[in-house]
């Protein structure tokens, strides 16, 4: 095993650094109970490294995986998640594939496991990222100390491109294959076969909207943070997240949506002038979907604006394949909704998580009663990004652990 593991010439070991890999021992790791204090001591420590890297105050999304995985939120979390009645063990060992295009992620799913009692593969993103290199160090220091061995050594990151037949070595020896990726990816990694009692979690390519209540909006004290927490929903992993909105859905009188609109976007468009750097082939990707929806649809209005950093398209009527027309980097599509029912025929599986402004629970309450297929979170503006241990309306932690049923 360790042998064919050396066949694959372009996999770069990121932790534990290939001389100091027991392959043999690691993939024979026994499984922990869900929320262990070794787990949860390890992950303590290493949010105080993080926090103390001076590096992760110009990455948000590492600050807040630090935040998340610190022991006060672990404990909390073990209430939520954990009964002491039920027997429960890891499944054994995970592998992860990262989507990406998000940095952070490929560190929540290995974290979700970790919790849930398993030893972790995990196939960090290719493409170089400052916050793959903060959190990596830190679980390579973590390493150095003796009382956080049992954790370090059930943990393996690693990185290669595309390579069926990395995909299928690792595969085969995995009890759980967790994939975060687009529809195409899935298909991929699944053409490698698992054991037979084994199985894929799969999370795959979904579509987020955003819903304001002008009627609210408009007498925002502060609408410069909405705009800003919008902003770090969408343009913070370029529009590519699962959970970034495409779709700005505004509800309440025409008079406060007109105003509300000029307020938000004239806001959103501050906040991105000042951080966001677009790229060249993204400003023509824009203009080349911008064509594509009009040819496709009939009723649309692009907003004319100073420049690319943020283009919204105007819709008047609500398509069921809206999710089809989204680009990257900050386009958007809006529509004025007579109410939150209108919207609910159009919300099929592929869509993931809603972010709201100024919408009341029973409102929230009256869309989910109107059963719409899809949506598995509703969450304010500024909190799509924030991870939970249900995601895509799995339970990580019983999903990723196994029951030993003891009959009296």
């Amino acid at each position: 095993m360790i042998l064919m593991l050396k066949e694959f010439k372009e996999l770069k070991y990121i932790f534990p650094k290939e001389k100091d890999l027991d392959f043999k021992s690691f993939v024979s790791d026994s499984a922990l109970i869900p929320f262990s204090n070794e787990v949860i001591s390890y992950l303590n420590d290493l949010s105080k490294l993080l926090y103390k890297d001076a590096r992760t105050r110009n990455y948000p999304d590492v600050s807040t995986f630090a935040f998340f995985v610190r022991k006060s939120n672990l404990f909390s979390l073990k209430k939520e998640y954990f009964n002491s009645d039920i027997n429960r063990l890891g499944r054994g060992i995970v592998f992860h594939i990262a989507p990406s295009n998000v940095p952070v992620n490929f560190a929540y799913s290995l974290v979700s496991s970790l919790l849930a009692g398993n030893t972790n593969i995990v196939r960090v993103p290719s493409k170089s990222f400052d916050q793959v290199n903060i959190i990596s160090d830190a679980i390579l220091e973590l390493s150095k100390l003796k009382n956080h061995k049992k954790i370090s050594d059930k943990i393996m990151l690693i990185s290669y491109p595309r390579n069926d037949s990395a995909n299928s070595f690792f595969s085969k020896i995995c009890d759980v294959r967790v994939i975060w990726g687009g529809d195409n990816t899935i298909r991929q990694i699944r053409e490698s076969d698992i054991p037979p009692r084994s199985f894929d979690l799969t999370f795959a390519d979904r579509y987020s909207i955003c819903i304001i209540n002008a009627d609210s909006y408009v007498d925002e004290k502060n609408p410069e943070k909405i705009a800003l927490n919008f902003y770090n929903d969408t343009y913070l992993f370029d529009q590519n997240a699962c959970t970034a909105p495409h779709l700005v859905i505004w509800i309440g009188k025409k008079k406060n949506v007109i105003n509300s609109k000029n307020i938000f976007w004239d806001n959103l468009h501050v906040i991105a002038n000042s951080r966001y750097d677009i790229q060249s082939v993204i400003a023509v990707d824009k203009l080349t979907a911008l064509h594509n929806q009009a040819i496709k649809s009939k009723k649309l209005k692009k907003i004319e604006s100073k420049d690319n950093l943020v283009v919204r398209v105007e819709i008047d009527e609500l398509p069921k394949n809206i999710d089809e027309f989204r680009c990257s980097s900050g386009y958007f599509n809006e529509y004025h909704a007579s109410n939150l029912i209108e919207i609910s025929p159009i919300i099929d599986q592929k869509y993931q998580t809603i972010a709201h402004y100024g919408v009341s629970k029973k409102e929230l309450n009256k869309l989910i009663e109107s059963n719409p297929k899809g949506i598995d979170r509703i969450v304010k503006i500024g909190k799509t990004t924030d991870f939970s241990l249900t995601w895509d309306g799995y339970n990580l932690i019983d999903t990723l652990s196994r029951i030993i049923d003891i009959k009296d």
